[in-house]
Order: structure tokens, then sequence, then C-alpha cells
């Protein structure tokens, strides 16, 4: 038995052209279940909708369901001095077992989820609120949010926070807002289906141009690090991965160049996007729903009055403010599904599918499944909370995935969306600016590879 199919390119197709994929996709869910096959010019696809379909792909089938697929514009972007290396994210089998096990042993020594991070967040909350306060309460773009939780990342990665001028946090900053939003181009989608019309597109060549001028900082560091490796003193991530090709000098593992900087680019680029922009999501739910913000800052005040900093440990006197942040995650659907691929032929639901497929688990579908909250398409904290105002935790809340392949970085973003949302709220209030209404703040994303929030300005107003 096979998986039955549909082609959404059908000049029949009664969905709308312009429709959102994943209403695309959950109206093709209605009609043919939660398990389908869309055709992509000579390309099958597996969709998978909704969370029962989801968890149990992930986690029931981890194993069958676990690579990635090939994606033309990959190879090309990971290609560094004729060698081509897959890094962490779109890596398969031994390699990406490796590379991912290291990650996570090397940024758990480096502080992650420990009080040390937690400090370097909280100096890094102080610089976000000094350069908020710099507006004086006049309007300012949402995108400045993405300055701190960068910062995090980058300090993981290369040892060191940037200040928000530097020319190096500029150009990387640009960069990462240009892939991304290039990722998500229709264009870029034509090429990775057709790649042989290259010559007639742009974003892929863009893209590459942005990804190697990254690459030329990153080995920069690189240089650097291996200059100051006898200290033995490991401050970053590429400190480790360096330490760790010496030790294992002469042979072929992860930790040849190549790889070292595919997997540094690889956490530059994912591990910035997404808790940079729930962050934005947050501010921007904050302005749309302002009898919410006024219910957190009350609690705020309660648990921690004006002055004390909030720590992690704060989230569990904070039923409300926890589900809030929840709430924006979950309604935010920052990354709507990445895609997998079988590593075996195997039996999903009744279906044959071969190795090789590509499978497209639909985290937003998990997300807004109707199944699992009680207002879907609706901002609403109270899906985070019981009867008595309590937090509870919802199975179907899957922003990380799950699995075998779920976010590495998922204890980092948590305790960073806490801090700098809590931070924020603590030392201001969120309003649209002069002329707009809550009302006239739309909540439709721009193109990206992510669902990023439309470019919206905020006034920062002290709460004291």
């Amino acid at each position: 038995m096979t998986v039955r199919t549909i082609n959404p390119w059908n000049r029949s197709s009664t969905v709308n052209s312009e429709c959102l994929l994943f209403c695309f996709l959950l109206q093709l869910s209605k009609t043919y279940g939660p398990v389908f096959t869309l055709h992509f010019g000579r390309q099958k696809i597996v969709v998978l909708v909704g969370y029962e379909a989801v968890k149990e792909a992930l986690l029931s089938k981890g194993n069958e369901f676990v690579d990635r697929p090939p994606i033309p514009i990959l190879p090309k972007a990971q290609r560094r001095k004729g060698v081509c290396s897959s890094g962490m994210f779109f890596s398969i089998g031994e390699m990406w077992k490796d590379t991912r096990r290291f990650t996570l042993t090397a940024i758990r020594d480096l502080g992650m989820g420990t009080s040390l991070i937690e400090g370097k967040m909280l100096e890094e909350l102080s610089f976000l609120v000094e350069k908020v306060n710099s507006f004086k309460g006049e309007r300012l773009l949402l995108l400045i949010f993405i300055l701190a939780p960068t910062n995090i990342t980058f300090i993981i990665l290369f040892g060191e926070r940037f200040d928000y001028t530097d020319p190096t946090f500029t150009i990387l900053l640009r960069n990462i807002d240009e892939v991304m939003s290039l990722l998500g181009a229709p264009a870029l989608h034509v090429y990775n289906v057709f790649p042989f019309l290259g010559f007639l597109l742009k974003p892929h060549k863009m893209i590459l141009k942005r990804i190697e001028e990254t690459c030329a900082i990153i080995e920069k560091y690189m240089r650097a690090s291996k200059e100051m490796l006898s200290r033995n003193q490991l401050q970053s991530y590429i400190d480790s991965m360096l330490f760790k090709q010496q030790q294992e000098s002469g042979k072929t593992n992860i930790f040849h160049n190549p790889n070292v900087v595919a997997s540094v680019l690889d956490l530059v680029m994912a591990g910035t996007e997404t808790t940079a922009t729930t962050l934005q999501w947050a501010i921007l739910l904050m302005m749309k729903h302002p009898e919410i913000q006024r219910k957190v800052q009350q609690e705020i005040q309660q648990v921690l009055g004006s002055e004390r900093l909030p720590v992690y440990e704060d989230r569990k006197q904070m039923p409300f403010t926890n589900a809030m942040i929840h709430e924006v995650q979950r309604f935010a659907s920052v990354v709507p599904q990445f895609p997998r691929c079988t590593t075996m032929d195997t039996h999903f639901r009744g279906y044959f599918i071969p190795k090789g497929t590509p499978i497209f688990p639909s985290l937003t579908s998990s997300l807004y499944d109707e199944t699992q909250w009680e207002t879907p398409y609706r901002f609403n904290p109270n899906h985070f909370l019981d009867a008595e105002g309590n937090f509870v935790k919802k199975e179907a809340f899957l922003p990380f995935s799950i699995g075998r392949r779920n976010c590495l970085g998922e204890n980092l973003a948590r305790m960073e969306l806490f801090i700098f949302v809590v931070g924020l709220l603590q030392r201001f209030v969120f309003q649209a600016p002069p002329g707009m209404k809550e009302e006239d703040l739309e909540l439709t994303t721009d193109p990206a590879f992510t669902r990023r929030p439309r470019s919206y300005s905020t006034c920062a107003v002290p709460t004291n």
C-alpha cells in the first residue's frame, strides 16, 4: 500500500494560491488525512499534519525518520576550499551523531543551562535596556530586540560579546537576516526543485555570497583560537573543536577545518534566528494585547519588584508570565517545519515509504492542532494554565521539535526568553507608535525561512 498522493500544482485545486503553506497543508489534511504526499517536480514529499502523526513519526519511528534530505543549495553553501562538509543540522549517519554529541558536550561545558551563562544573559540584558532607553520612549524597530539573544549565541561560539556598533557584529547580523530571508524566497524553492534553472535565478547566488562572508569571519576566529590553544583555556565552541582537532591530528573525523567552519556556520544561523525572532513576537504580542501585558507586569512586580533582576528559577513563582512566554512560542511557531528523510524502507500508519523519501513533519500543525488547544488561532496564555492559575505543560507544545533531532539549544533558548522578556517588561511598557492602534497591528509574517513578524516599530515607555 502506498501513500495517497495529490499534486498542489494541478489547476483544478481549490486552494487559494496566496494561502500560507500551513493553511494549505491543513486544508489538504482535512481532505486526505494526516499523512499524504505532495509532488514538487519529480520529487515526492510525505507530509505529516497534526500532533499525533508528528509525535508518532519523530518518537516511535525516530530511527526511520532521522536523516535530512539532500537540498541543492546546501552542498554549495557548505563547500570550503574544494571540500564539502555537512556541518551539524544537515549531516546524516555517524557524522551527524558525532558532531551533535560533541556539540552538546561542548556547549554544556561552556555553561549552557548554568548560572554562568545566566550571568552573561543578565549582563546582556543591561546592554539591551540601555539601548532601548536611548530612544527615550520614541519609536524604535522591533528588530532591535535581536541584538541580545544573538550576542549570547556569539559568546558561546566566539568566546566574547560584541558591542552593538561593532562592524563585525553588524556584518553578521546583516548576513543572518539576508540568508534567512532568502531561504524563504519562492525563487529559492524553485532552485531547490529545479537546480538546473540556477542560471536564471538570483537568491541562491546572494545566499552563497553572504555565507562566504560569514565563513571568512569564522575562519578569522579560528586562526586566533589556534594561537591561544597552548594555554589550554577553552572559552568558546571554536576553541573546543580546534582543541579536539589537535588531539586527534591526522585522523579523518568531524574536526577537520571545513567541518568546523560548517558546524559553526550552522550555529551562527540557526542558533540566533529562532530565539531572536521569538523575542520580537513577544514584544509585538504585548503591544497587541495590553491587558495581558499589564497582568504580566503585575506578576513581575509582585515577585521581583522594580529592582531585582530576574533569574530562570523565578518562572516557578510566575505562572502567568511563564504561560505567556510559552504561548508566544506556540502562537508564533517560528520554525514551521524542518525536513526529514527516511533512513530505510518503512511502514507508517499502513503506508509504505521507501528509503530516502523526504518527510515534512509540520510542527505548526501540532502547535495549532484543534484537538489539543482550546483556541488555537488566538493568542491565549490560558492554554498553559489550569483552573487554579497554575502553569501546566502541554505535550503538543513542540516549538523545539522532539525526538533525536530536537533543538540542541532548547534549554539555552528557554532561559534567554524568560530573562529577556521579563527583564524588558519589568522596565518598559510597550505600546503601538503614535497614529496606530492595537487593532492595526497585523500578526501576519514577512517572507523568510522562519515565521518572522512584520517589521513594526514600538514605543518603550519606562515603567517608573
